[in-house]
């Protein structure tokens, strides 16, 4: 059986897609929240935010799917 990505259900502070991301990875969450603000910080913040929204939006959440 293959690892999918989902947004978790349970390390949630806006949508899971961190908490999911990190759950996939096998880290800890707050190191994944941590890299994506230093990511926001020295890069265009704009376009990290519209791939948050965009993950949030395509990812599904555990359960949400007929696997």
């Amino acid at each position: 059986m293959s690892k999918k990505l989902y947004r978790s259900d349970t390390n949630i502070m806006l949508t899971g897609v961190l908490g999911g991301v990190a759950e996939y990875l096998e880290i800890d969450a707050t190191l994944v929240r941590l890299g994506y603000v230093i990511a926001m910080i020295f890069s265009a913040i704009f376009p990290l935010v519209l791939l948050y929204i965009a993950a949030a939006i395509i990812i599904p959440k555990k359960g949400e799917t007929n696997d």
